[in-house]
């Protein structure tokens, strides 16, 4: 029977990041996924001819953020991102650029003139509040709304809340809407990835970290002066770009799974289609995992469900098992369209929202790299919440009514339909949603994942989750072999 330094539950991104940077440290890892791939949502296929990713993605703080870090100092390969461009609303007669600062929302004719000023007067408001550092996490999106607004601008703030929480502008915060925005931003100190590679105790600043210039890791002066002085801080919203540090890697999601494989030592031991049925525990502590057999290690990282844990271990209490019943999941469904032809309707790069009545996230993926489609043709990803309680068939085909209404034509040049139902993230970013500890009251166990870390989204929310990892693990002196 074979003893591993540390056994990782699950080869989506978190859990490949985890084994990476375990095994960098000196440990012998050994992967077990369920299914016969890795990857989770960070891949891509063919479909006849078109390479498609799981889900539409844009992977943000790329400048100075978790994944960055990772990269840096853990990767052997780095995969190239192509800039992201910027953000776009469209509507039955415009197409217009999302505005990420006080200049361009008064001009933004999408919504009415009187909405745009007092709703400015609102972000204004919340962030000089999040300056100070009143917590907004609790304050939805509509009670931080001024009132009798027009449909069109609930509609709006309703889209945006979907896109960056998974949920409604009631249940999603102004916190989010900040941060999504890029209004707040955060970041992870290089000190940090620093003092945990060399075993080093630091006292490290939490993040995220309000409003700091990319690369920039601010002294305690610097952040009194900031808060002495918060319209300093507020000029960001007559400058803010937020497409900086967003980009889309070359070739697709596949080459970011492929730079990660590439960098695996071999210490690193993957087994695919063996599913973990228990997680075990003597006294307290990890002992190791069943699946097709018993695999031992004093150390177990779960990257998959934490909602599922309880069927798991035996041994959790029933304290921190009502905790998990608070994490709050989203489905979504994407929708990729091959087309015939490039469109001038998806001349551009980054990716647009429609919001009106089932609003929608597009990507024009093909944009980036010409060979993700055939020669001379396109491909497109549309993504969708959908509610888990209604019917799927008739979501989907509510979804390609939405595309067809939303760009005239688009019918006539569809050579290729593929669609994906998933859970984007494992859990939703809802004002009352619960977020496990990356440590669970199990001595060993840990656990690593979008439902770990509420900070940013998808494969970057993903990376924040497994720095955190690595800070705990680091704390506990249990990360180094």
């Amino acid at each position: 029977m074979e003893k591993y330094d540390v056994i990782v539950v699950g080869a989506g991104i978190s859990g490949l990041l985890s084994a990476l940077s375990l095994s960098k440290h000196g440990n012998r890892v050994l992967v077990l996924e369920k299914n016969e791939f890795v990857g989770g949502n960070c891949n891509s296929y063919m479909v006849d001819g078109f390479q498609v990713d799981t889900g539409a993605h844009a992977i943000t703080h790329l400048q100075a953020g978790p994944l960055r870090r990772l990269m840096d100092n853990y990767f052997d390969y780095v995969p190239i991102f192509e800039d992201y461009g910027h953000y776009f609303v469209r509507t039955e007669d415009s197409f217009m650029k999302v505005p990420s600062n006080v200049k361009e929302f008064v001009t933004f004719d999408v919504l009415p003139r009187k909405d745009r000023i007092v709703v400015t007067q609102a972000i204004t408001k919340a962030l000089t509040l999040c300056t100070f550092g009143i917590d907004l996490s609790k304050q939805s999106v509509y009670d931080s709304m001024p009132g009798k607004l027009s449909k069109e601008t609930y509609d709006f703030m309703d889209a945006i809340s979907h896109f960056l929480s998974g949920k409604d502008m009631r249940q999603t915060s102004a916190q989010r809407i900040l941060a999504g925005s890029s209004f707040v931003r955060d970041s992870v100190p290089q000190e940090q990835l620093e003092s945990i590679m060399n075993n080093e105790e630091m006292a490290v600043e939490p993040v995220p970290r309000t409003i700091l210039p990319p690369n920039l890791h601010a002294s305690l002066q610097t952040r009194i002066n900031r808060v002495s002085n918060p319209f300093t801080s507020l000029g960001r919203l007559a400058t803010n770009q937020v497409s900086y540090s967003q980009g889309y890697p070359r070739k697709g999601l596949k080459a970011l799974l492929n730079a990660l494989l590439s960098s695996l030592p071999k210490t690193v031991e993957i087994k695919t289609g063996c599913q973990v049925k228990k997680i075990l525990t003597d006294k307290g502590k990890i002992t190791g995992v069943e699946a097709d057999e018993v695999y031992n290690a004093s150390k177990v990282i779960y990257t998959g469900f934490v909602t599922d844990l309880p069927s798991m271990v035996e041994s959790l209490p029933n304290s921190y098992i009502q905790e998990l019943k608070g994490v709050v999941h989203t489905k979504s469904l994407t929708v990729w369209l091959g087309l015939d032809k490039v469109m001038k309707d998806f001349s551009y790069t980054g990716s647009e929202i429609w919001f009106k009545e089932n609003p929608y996230w597009a990507m024009p993926i093909s944009n980036y790299d010409a060979s993700l489609a055939p020669k001379g043709k396109q491909l497109v990803g549309f993504t969708f919440i959908i509610d888990e309680e209604n019917n799927e068939d008739v979501q989907t085909k509510k979804a390609y009514e939405t595309i067809y209404n939303a760009i005239p034509g688009i019918e006539d040049h569809i050579e290729m339909k593929h669609e994906q139902i998933t859970v984007p993230e494992k859990a939703a970013v809802t004002i009352d949603g619960y977020f496990a500890d990356v440590r669970t009251p199990i001595s060993g166990l840990y656990t690593a994942g979008t439902d770990t870390d509420k900070r940013s989204m998808g494969i970057t929310r993903a990376a924040y989750s497994v720095v955190e990892l690595l800070k705990k693990m680091n704390e506990d002196n249990c990360l180094h072999r």
